[in-house]
């Protein structure tokens, strides 16, 4: 069975796992709704904001994975 999906991702000379790209894509979207909670001030509702960044964060990355880059 052929796979549609690269195995590495290049930036020139360099491979590295898509699995790279998912986690700092996935921290970028985290941070920015940590951003927006605050601004929205529904953050003062959450008794530890470093395990819901942690979830957010887990989330984001599961859905990144089932929707756009696939590792």
């Amino acid at each position: 069975m052929q796979n549609n999906f690269p195995h590495e991702l290049t930036a020139g000379d360099v491979y590295f796992s898509p699995m790279l790209l998912v986690i700092v894509l996935a921290f970028l979207l985290a941070g920015i709704t940590a951003i927006v909670l605050n601004k929205l001030k529904l953050s003062r509702y959450i008794y530890a904001p470093a395990y819901v960044f942690a979830a957010i964060m887990v989330l984001y990355m599961v859905l990144i994975d089932a929707y756009w880059i696939k590792f």
